[in-house]
């Protein structure tokens, strides 16, 4: 019998806390960014900054949520 280390089927997650992270840092920078540009060409770059973070958060928890979510059903 192998021990549970070499065993094929007890492999770990390939997920880990750092793509968690990076996930729901990306998707919030990139909201955050986008909010940001969209308020300057509409002439107020710190209300599409905020309007971009408000939007990021739910994003980036949502992304999280999509990829952990679907490591669990595979």
């Amino acid at each position: 019998m192998l021990p549970a280390a070499m065993n094929p089927a007890a492999a770990s997650s390939p997920h880990s806390l750092a793509t968690a992270s990076g996930l729901l840092l990306g998707a919030f920078g990139g909201a955050v960014m986008l909010g940001a540009l969209l308020g300057w060409a509409l002439g107020s770059w710190g209300i599409g900054l905020l309007i971009g973070g408000l939007l990021g958060i739910p994003l980036g928890i949502l992304a999280v949520y999509t990829v952990y979510g679907r490591d669990r059903t595979s």
